[in-house]
């Protein structure tokens, strides 16, 4: 047997997966894609997340096929309305305007490399886009140094982590489909903070101005 490059092993792992839904997944599942193909998506909630490749949004929420409109992205940034106009912006306005969904959700998570390249910016600084797209969080970093610096880098990356995900539903009560269907009373945002290896979901209480455990 010939050995595969790491390019052919990478592409092989993907059409293995896809044969594998074939025989397995997509019999089970027949039905219901051809439902939604007939009668088009009725997703309930825009689910706005990371582009870490360890969080897969419809394990997470348990969600099938047609359930959740899902935008990833480098640090779950949702760039303030007019800043920085594209896909971002023209996906929460489809979610919102044509599809209609009841709820969006901003969902950061433990260990983001995104907010990690914010405090350390020199480690980002080989990748212009990149470092231009974290501007977009650049308030969340002053402000989790503004309420104190712990002694514990763990700690400082998780509050930059939590006070992101504040910044980006500010940034997203900008846009106007979203500030039009909060007013109306048709749509509701929520933050939301993903522990990877706890499996559990802190979730932001307005009320009282705190994440708290979903397991609790």
């Amino acid at each position: 047997m010939a050995i595969q490059s790491p390019l052919e092993e990478a592409l092989e792992r993907l059409l293995s997966g896809v044969r594998r839904f074939r025989a397995e997944v997509y019999p089970q599942r027949k039905d219901i894609y051809q439902q939604l193909m007939r009668e088009g998506q009725r997703p309930h909630t825009l689910f706005i997340t990371c582009a870490d490749s360890r969080i897969d949004p419809e394990l997470l929420t348990q969600s099938g096929p047609g359930d959740i409109f899902v935008l990833r992205n480098i640090g779950n940034l949702v760039p303030a309305y007019g800043e920085m106009l594209g896909g971002v912006s023209a996906v929460i306005e489809y979610a919102v305007v044509a599809l209609q969904v009841s709820q969006i959700v901003i969902c950061g998570h433990s260990g983001c490399g995104a907010m990690k390249g914010l405090m350390e910016h020199e480690s980002v600084s080989n990748m212009p886009t990149v470092k231009a797209w974290l501007s977009n969080a650049h308030a969340a970093l002053s402000v989790a140094s503004a309420k104190g610096a712990s002694e514990s880098a763990e700690r400082n990356l998780e509050a930059l982590i939590e006070q992101n995900v504040l910044l980006q539903l500010h940034h997203l009560r900008t846009h106007p489909s979203v500030a039009g269907g909060i007013a109306k009373g048709t749509l509701a945002v929520y933050g939301w903070v993903y522990d990877i290896a706890n499996g559990d979901v802190l979730v932001y209480d307005e009320s009282e101005k705190r994440f708290s455990s979903l397991g609790q």
